[in-house]
């Protein structure tokens, strides 16, 4: 059932090793015996309910005389439908991300002078404290950015005045200079990754207070600092798109377990962070960027729907790319029919493939999209509807804006505090309970037995 890696551990820590594992097996006919819903969720994917939210609503269905009817994915920010939300911003020609984490923040879309406001508010907090540069980020470099990124959060700590005062307005302004700061540690992570891991070049480019966030991650990754406006448009697209997701994703039900605690700010953001680091969430569009790779390396003609078909059977039989029996970017916990981010995160990439003469990539990512659920539901037992999702064309949008894989889920990271910010607002404004689910206990009463009896 399990394999090891046994080659970089002691003798001891392989015995020990084995004695954990041969005593932590459960039998998974008792999930069933029991109704366990694992991953709190039902073989429908519907998810056990564990709390309530305003703050976003994900749509995948409708209820019909007692049955779950698929419906094209929609999702709400603050009862604003995403779709509406983005063509609003859109048809002003300005950037969204800002306006965003306004309304998830405080429930409502804030009037042109209250957007001007709130984003001096978050250019002015654009600064991280003398020292922390070279003594945080430059004399302790990883070649893993999020563990940088989550380092990072939780040495802030120690720069606050007030780090544990967990009231409304104190948490409000940790989690605003959050918002502003974590663009700049993970670009500069990754700078000093580059220097001193793969003997590159090491720059520091402060943050402008004019340019939006989208604006500012370019200027500052960038040596010439250069980027069009084109490019920043579909940066900012798709931190909107991840900026939150309902309360149950990993990342932001763990922020809601945390928080409940009563712990400080950085410590639950830390949490979040490490939940997001797990491949099984935040992750998924660095194998989507990979698998394709892979693809335009191993096909000779990507036109030719018979191998490129061939190609998706193969992952799914565990015979191409990782041999994982995966086709990343496609499926959704949630979402059947349709995932509305990936919708509209397609339609941003098409205009940037065309800018960039990359149309032949982009009718790639369109055939995948079209031929990956035909090939799914031939070989696989599948419950519900099979589409792409916003990891399938977020990772193709990053790579043609020339984005370092490293920085893909600190991307992530910096758009999802948004969400996880008003997660942790609303958990302190209801002054919930401590949340602490049940487990059922399946091991057997034993004896002690004396040390000199054993």
């Amino acid at each position: 059932m399990f394999s090891f890696n046994f080659s970089n551990v002691s003798p001891l820590i392989q015995k020990y090793t084995e004695l954990c594992v041969s005593n932590s097996n459960i039998d998974p006919a008792l999930y069933t015996t029991y109704d366990v819903k694992r991953g709190l969720r039902d073989i429908n994917g519907k998810g056990v309910l564990a709390g309530l939210t305003e703050i976003s609503e994900i749509e995948s269905y409708i209820e019909e005389n007692g049955k779950m009817i698929p419906c094209e994915g929609k999702l709400f920010y603050r009862g604003i439908d995403v779709n509406d939300i983005t063509a609003g911003f859109l048809s002003d020609k300005r950037f969204g991300f800002e306006e965003t984490c306004y309304l998830l923040l405080f429930g409502q879309l804030p009037t042109q002078p209250e957007l001007g406001e709130f984003c001096d508010l978050l250019a002015s907090y654009r600064n991280l404290p003398p020292t922390f540069v070279r003594d945080v980020i430059m004399k302790s470099p990883s070649d893993d950015l999020m563990n940088s990124l989550g380092r990072g959060v939780l040495t802030l700590f120690s720069f606050d005045d007030y780090p544990n005062d967990i009231s409304l307005p104190n948490v409000l302004r940790q989690s605003l200079e959050l918002t502003a700061l974590m663009p700049l540690i993970s670009v500069y992570s990754y700078q000093a990754k580059t220097y001193y891991h793969d003997g590159g070049s090491f720059f520091i480019h402060n943050a402008l207070p004019e340019y939006s966030t989208a604006q500012n991650i370019l200027h500052m990754l960038r040596p010439d600092s250069s980027f069009t406006e084109a490019e920043a448009a579909v940066l900012d697209m798709a931190l909107v798109l991840h900026a939150e997701h309902g309360g149950g994703n990993n990342s932001t039900f763990t922020t809601h377990v945390v928080t409940s605690s009563g712990t400080d700010t950085y410590a639950a953001i830390s949490a979040a962070l490490a939940s997001l680091k797990g491949p099984k969430h935040g992750g998924a569009n660095i194998k989507v960027t990979q698998m394709f790779e892979d693809m335009k390396a191993t096909l000779s003609d990507w036109h030719d729907e018979d191998a490129v078909k061939d190609y998706l059977l193969k992952l799914l039989q565990k015979e191409g790319f990782d041999r994982t029996g995966l086709i990343y970017g496609m499926g959704h916990a949630v979402y059947s029919l349709s995932d509305p981010r990936a919708n509209l995160l397609k339609k941003a990439v098409a205009a940037l493939a065309k800018d960039k003469g990359l149309d032949d990539e982009y009718k790639l990512y369109q055939l995948i999209e079209r031929l990956a659920p035909e090939a799914i539901a031939e070989h696989r037992k599948i419950y519900k509807g099979v589409s792409a999702n916003v990891d399938f064309y977020s990772g193709f949008a990053y790579s043609m804006l020339g984005l370092p894989q490293e920085l893909y889920t600190p991307l992530f990271a910096i758009s999802r505090i948004a969400g996880w910010s008003a997660h942790r607002m609303e958990e302190l404004a209801n002054q919930g309970k401590i949340i602490r689910p049940a487990y059922k206990a399946v091991q057997p009463r034993a004896e002690y037995i004396k040390l000199a009896d054993r």
